[in-house]
């Protein structure tokens, strides 16, 4: 366990109340100390969810250590499953509680509730909360789905229309809802039923009913992959490898879902939204070759990285994860750009990355945008974690196609503004567009006098070595060049001086310098 100031992935048993939570009537026993009961903000603040997460919390204090804490967490079971009766429990530790070693699972069977109990092992000091979450789920799919002498499905009954389940989906996660929402649509669309959508609003009933349908479509790997590879081993039934992120991918997504659904193929869409449009048109030229830096969960750093490119016409210079678990997808996808995959988990790594990259647009997590922010960068988030600004009241999905709308939109926002920025300074010393002209609709602007802005008239450079310093007309040509790619005309244009020996930098040195690289 490493401290640091922010964090990608809380613990794992965070990751286990992200399926709790998800779920109608599971109820979630947690063995830990007070202060961990923070986690209930991230559900209700952050998502806003209208009712606290199904946890119930031991919360022992520093004085019940020389005491009974087992007795404790027994007696917190029996009470939750009173109060709540739920159809099924889960019990584990958090990371402070797994030092006491008080078996949680022992106790619960000890217990010997009405109701299935489901132990969870999570190793919190090995482990993190996208893996949590993933175990949590398989245990549940194991305990409630298992039958006794169920041979592997052979195939749909005859005129049966196909059925699928969605796996993956979860409370706390990056536009859930919404892709499940796309999803469903797109698959009725093409004559498929959803039987179960799964942990996202499912009961304890319908996790018994897994089993029932034909195949598995597999949204969210980090979540959801080791329930459907049981599910395959177990009833043979087969699920989706396609992420349906972007307008190529979503396309492949339905060949794949007709495919295992036993469905004739059908030719391309050519009402598959507006991305394919928005981005041969002309307004959108001035946008190819971007330089971008994807950082992410896999699933969805993989898929923003192909959208990026083959979609958008951006230039990929850096690609990462903090999800190990995923991490060869990553990598391999990584190197089908020619570049060597992050795989971190420490922001300061990832920051260092990005000032290296010079990307011209960030497509990260909400830590991505506070670094991006610092080095004035434009940014937008693809992936969690994510602050309460990114789960809006509004229908706003990832996937499908209406999803690569909305990747249009959000991505190519901080790009276009920084454009306008760029054209607000352009003009700033226009009479019409001055700060202190009148508005326009009481007449023909008029400039006020005032004092001029003082120009500071050294700028020592970051680099070691002699100081130099830039004359006063380098820098007011220098800021003429657009905010979001300035930072690196400055960097080149120091660079090129301090290889020359040069102790000022002249108009002349920035022009130089532009020739140069521009090579």
């Amino acid at each position: 366990m490493q401290l640091t100031v922010w964090t990608y992935e809380g613990p794992p048993h965070v990751g286990a109340m992200r399926v709790a939570t998800a779920m109608t009537d599971v109820h979630y026993v947690l063995h830990a100390p007070q202060g961990d009961t923070y986690a209930d903000l991230l559900f209700t603040m952050i998502e806003r969810r209208e009712k606290r997460p199904p946890v119930t919390y031991t919360t022992f204090k520093a004085r019940d250590l020389g005491s009974d804490t087992a007795a404790l967490f027994k007696s917190t079971l029996e009470s939750a499953h009173e109060r709540f009766k739920p159809a099924a429990m889960l019990v584990g530790a958090s990371c402070t509680g797994e030092l006491i070693q008080d078996d949680p699972a022992g106790l619960a069977k000890a217990a010997n509730l009405p109701c299935p109990v489901i132990p969870l092992e999570l190793p919190s000091y090995q482990r993190k909360e996208n893996w949590g979450a993933g175990e949590t789920f398989y245990q549940i799919v194991r305990h409630l789905a298992a039958r006794e002498g169920v041979e592997p499905v052979a195939g749909k009954p005859q005129g049966r229309v196909p059925r699928c389940n969605i796996l993956g989906a979860t409370a706390l996660g990056f536009r859930h809802r919404d892709d499940v929402m796309e999803i469903t649509k797109l698959l009725k669309e093409n004559g498929i039923e959803v039987a179960v959508v799964a942990p996202l609003g499912a009961s304890a009933a319908d996790i018994a009913r897994l089993p029932d349908a034909d195949f598995n479509v597999l949204l969210y790997p980090e979540i959801g992959e080791q329930a459907a590879r049981w599910l395959k081993r177990t009833y043979g039934q087969d699920y989706t490898t396609t992420v349906p992120i972007g307008v190529g991918a979503t396309r492949e997504f339905v060949a794949e879902v007709r495919r295992l659904a036993g469905l004739d193929a059908l030719p391309d869409r050519s009402d598959a939204g507006r991305l394919p449009w928005f981005s041969r048109s002309v307004d959108s030229t001035y946008l190819t070759g971007k330089r971008v830096f994807v950082f992410g969960d896999a699933t969805h750093a993989v898929a923003a990285a192909r959208v990026a490119t083959e979609e958008f016409g951006f230039e990929l210079v850096g690609l990462g994860t903090y999800s190990r678990e995923q991490a060869r997808a990553v990598r391999e996808a990584a190197q089908a750009h020619g570049l060597t995959a992050l795989i971190t988990d420490d922001y300061l790594d990832v920051e260092q990355a990005i000032a290296e990259a010079e990307p011209e647009l960030v497509l990260g997590t909400q830590m991505e945008r506070h670094i991006a922010k610092r080095l004035g960068i434009g940014c937008a988030v693809i992936s969690a974690p994510v602050h309460v600004q990114d789960y809006p009241a509004r229908y706003s999905p990832q996937m499908g196609f209406e999803g690569a709308n909305v990747l249009w939109d959000s991505w190519v926002h901080p790009l276009v503004m920084g454009l306008e920025e760029h054209l607000l300074g352009m003009f700033r010393e226009d009479f019409e567009f001055s700060d202190t002209a009148k508005p326009s609709h009481l007449g023909p602007g008029q400039r006020v006098s005032e004092a001029p802005a003082a120009e500071p008239a050294l700028r020592p450079l970051a680099e070691e070595g002699p100081i130099r310093i830039w004359s006063a007309d380098a820098e007011a040509e220098l800021k003429k060049i657009p905010f979001f790619v300035r930072g690196k005309a400055r960097k080149n244009t120091e660079r090129f001086a301090a290889e020359r020996g040069l102790a000022e930098i002249t108009l002349e040195t920035l022009y130089d310098a532009k020739a140069h690289f521009a090579r």
